[in-house]
């Protein structure tokens, strides 16, 4: 986990590298204070479809609303 102030945000290439290469998201704060994540879509996607796949599991669900 990588934490940064909102100024660092400027510096886009790193952020990127940081969240796709290192598979790590990154904290923003502004004023000392948590305010943003930023993460690669991959690393997003993943806990997002699982969370989706229990979802489905709870509600009996046979698959075809969350494309499992």
């Amino acid at each position: 986990m990588k934490i940064i102030p909102m100024g660092d945000l400027k510096n886009t290439v790193q952020i990127e590298r940081i969240c796709a290469e290192k598979n790590e998201s990154v904290f923003v704060t502004k004023n000392g204070y948590g305010r943003l994540v930023v993460m690669d879509i991959n690393y997003y996607e993943k806990p997002i479809q699982k969370m989706c796949e229990a979802e489905a599991i709870l509600d009996g669900d046979t698959g075809n609303k969350y494309g499992i």
